[in-house]
């Protein structure tokens, strides 16, 4: 894959246009077990591998896998706040900002066991879910865009996968 490519190896995330209990069952499967996939992928790789970028410009597979965690941490809270509260204004954070912080150089094992337990918690949650609570709703304040949580489930599996295919299709390049 060129550069580009990499960028968004599955292709740029689009809004579905309906949800089906097939869709959602998907959805939630991909979420269940992206910590596995992700430690699966990443086995084996040596500390210099972890380091490698992978696109030019891009994070490397340790900043991916740090940000994956952190990014599904903030996406947990978004569930929550939207669970408990009447149409949530959410709290966004800058990416880029924490993927320079001294804990993106960490081993990736810790957000590793972080992800799991997120998504433990994501899935605990996802399968008590109402219709109506699937339906319940956040406002991100910088777009002013609402969010059903229905549509954020299907943004962080698709979000999740992204990820996974920048380690992934990274990894080819090693064998």
């Amino acid at each position: 894959m060129t550069d580009e490519q990499m960028r968004f190896p599955i292709g740029k995330f689009t809004p579905p246009v309906s949800y089906t209990d097939d869709d959602m069952r998907r959805w939630i499967h991909d979420i269940a077990t992206l910590p596995g996939r992700i430690r699966e992928a990443i086995i084996g790789l040596t500390y210099q591998q972890l380091d490698t970028q992978y696109r030019t410009g891009g994070w490397t597979l340790r900043q991916v896998v740090h940000h994956v965690a952190d990014s599904h941490m903030n996406s947990l809270t978004r569930f929550k706040l939207a669970l408990t509260e009447d149409n949530p204004t959410i709290k966004p954070y800058d990416e880029a900002a924490w993927a320079i912080q001294p804990d993106y150089r960490l081993p990736v094992e810790p957000s590793l066991k972080m992800l799991e337990g997120i998504h433990q918690h994501m899935i605990a949650l996802f399968e008590s879910f109402s219709e109506d609570q699937w339906n319940r709703t956040f406002v991100h304040p910088e777009s002013g865009s609402v969010t059903p949580l229905k549509k954020n489930l299907a943004l962080y599996a698709w979000h999740g996968n992204h990820h996974l295919a920048h380690l992934t299709e990274t990894i080819k390049k090693f064998k």
